[in-house]
């Protein structure tokens, strides 16, 4: 199997409505977003399925050497070896792909968040910083979109955020910031054991307006002449607020269940979008 056969796998494998978007693209920017996503998944599995904290940061530690090694034209990973040829091609900063670990550091760290503040600044280094990586993939002209294609990332970690709320508690973690939970009355407990309630409903309400916001404010942040290149994120951000809709339909069920798109959907929408931009 090829690196880019791995990472291939890898993205097709998590289902992700990012997999859909991408398949849209030229074939050379498919392999290097491909490539990207997969190094995300890769670290991000560090932490979600290594139960203890100690091997996880050892495994950590590796992935931050092995960014030196892309760099110093020496990976081993397949994924690293994909990630060295797409920024033979495109310029990937080292700090970004660093950056990265440093925020899947944090959920080795904290479980809790004070206010929307802190969760901001984990948003920017897990999601907020893949947008920017992301555009230098698709391309722009103005670099203008780059604040575009932060704000992007990180309305797409609120979106996560609200969907796996459940699924996030069940691992001892909640995203939502402290002081909302206490502002609308909603006890951790009440999230740590899947207890849905009015309190509840309007909290996660709150939250969705706010991720909402952020797609607003990242796509009037877009420069006209980059919406072509840009359209892969677009086709993402047409996805991920049409869950957030879902979602919302549903009444906020999150607690209990995952909620998603179907694949055909997902694939429907993104090229609509596609075609539209």
């Amino acid at each position: 199997m090829t690196p880019d056969e791995y990472c291939e796998q890898k993205a097709a494998q998590s289902g992700s409505s990012f997999y859909y978007s991408f398949r849209l693209l030229a074939p050379e920017r498919r392999s290097a977003i491909t490539a990207l996503y997969a190094y995300c998944r890769e670290v991000d599995d560090v932490v979600d399925e290594v139960s203890e904290p100690n091997v996880a940061r050892t495994k950590l530690a590796w992935w931050r050497s092995e960014v030196d090694r892309i760099y110093d034209g020496v990976p081993q990973h397949p994924v690293a070896q994909a990630l060295q040829a797409a920024i033979a091609r495109y310029p990937l900063q080292r700090e970004h792909l660093l950056r990265v670990i440093d925020g899947m550091q944090m959920d080795l760290e904290r479980t809790r968040y004070p206010n929307f503040a802190a969760l901001e600044n984990y948003c920017d280094h897990v999601a907020g910083v893949v947008g920017l990586m992301s555009a230098e993939i698709f391309g722009y002209e103005d670099p203008r979109t780059l604040d575009y294609a932060g704000k992007l990332g990180v309305a797409f970690q609120l979106t996560n955020i609200i969907r796996d709320v459940g699924e996030d508690a069940r691992r001892g973690r909640i995203y939502l910031p402290q002081d909302e939970l206490a502002r609308f009355g909603v006890a951790e407990a009440d999230v740590l054991h899947t207890r849905s309630s009015p309190a509840f409903v309007e909290l996660m309400q709150f939250e969705t307006e706010r991720a909402r916001r952020w797609y607003d404010d990242a796509l009037a942040a877009l420069p006209a002449q980059d919406r072509r290149a840009q359209r892969a994120g677009l086709a993402m951000a047409a996805i991920y607020r049409t869950l957030l809709d879902e979602i919302a339909r549903d009444g906020f069920g999150v607690l209990d269940r995952r909620i998603a798109l179907t694949p055909l959907r997902k694939l429907w929408i993104a090229t609509r979008t596609v075609w539209h931009a």
